[in-house]
């Protein structure tokens, strides 16, 4: 470590400063760093083997004939289950956001274990239980209309109610008071001006972690191939496995995984845009 000594120096004069400056410190650092990344790049380009990447990740031969199922019924059916999911968990979460803020005692209580219960199990477990136990539990739903879609968009969807009721609460909570004040002394009632007021102005706040949750359903719409389904049924992350499993390779994982990422990129690029424009705006 480098000090900075100053030399006394005639009166009435700024000693000398000897030694490296917070600058050239700093730049010494960054080239420090890129050297490191550049021999990591390089450790991991020159110790891979390409022959077996080539032949079991980028054999892209394996997938002739099974395009259009991936990017056609498979992708169809993955933003199909993400969107019905997403629908089902802003209708429970605003029900569930507006529960938590209530003065009644029972409601708080209600919304606060739902959003603990849900937010605390795996979506993965939350998918089972309604796949194969709301069936044994209730008779009457063991052939749920909609079949495995219902499944899907009822399990994900409460999972994604828990999360979204805080962000809408927060949401609500961050309009000002004043608004809420100025609703009710033009006579509207409380209920009336937190339709037309309060919940139009949250919901606009919130609308980048709001886009930022359906990247992430899209992704946890992956889960539900523990409930079982038919080939017009599949998801992504199904097709590539069942593939996968035919063909004895892994290119069909290489193939889903881009699928997904030509959705979860341009919502990602989204959320950053209305991220970009909310803090313009404040």
């Amino acid at each position: 470590m480098t000090t900075t000594v100053q030399e006394p120096g005639p009166a009435g004069k700024t000693p000398r400063r000897t030694g490296l400056s917070p600058r050239r410190k700093r730049q010494i650092s960054l080239y420090i760093q890129y050297a490191v990344f550049v021999l990591v790049v390089i450790g991991v380009i020159f110790g891979a083997d390409w022959s077996a990447i080539n032949t079991y990740f980028l054999d892209f031969d394996k997938l002739d004939g099974r395009w259009g199922s991936l990017f056609g019924t498979a992708l169809i059916n993955t933003i199909l289950y993400t969107l019905a999911a997403y629908v089902v968990g802003l209708a429970v979460g605003l029900v569930i956001g507006l529960m938590r803020l209530s003065s009644v005692l029972p409601y708080r209580w209600f919304a606060l274990v739902f959003i603990e219960i849900f937010r605390g199990l795996p979506a993965l477990l939350i998918l089972l239980l309604v796949g194969f136990g709301v069936p044994i539990a209730f008779p009457d739903m063991a052939n749920p209309p909609g079949g495995v879609f219902f499944s899907v968009s009822v399990g994900l969807g409460l999972v994604a109610a828990a999360y979204m009721a805080e962000t809408i609460r927060a949401g609500i909570q961050a309009v000002p008071k004043g608004q809420l004040e100025a609703a009710r002394s033009l006579g509207m009632s409380r209920t009336r001006a937190m339709i037309s007021i309060i919940i139009p102005q949250a919901l606009r706040i919130v609308i980048p972690p709001m886009t930022n949750e359906l990247v992430l359903l899209f992704k946890d719409s992956s889960l539900v191939f523990v409930l079982g389904f038919t080939a017009d049924q599949y998801d992504l992350t199904k097709f590539g496995e069942s593939l996968s499993n035919t063909v004895a390779n892994t290119t069909p994982y290489i193939a889903a995984g881009a699928a997904y990422l030509t959705i979860t990129i341009p919502l990602g690029f989204l959320v950053r845009r209305l991220e970009s424009r909310q803090a313009k705006a404040r």
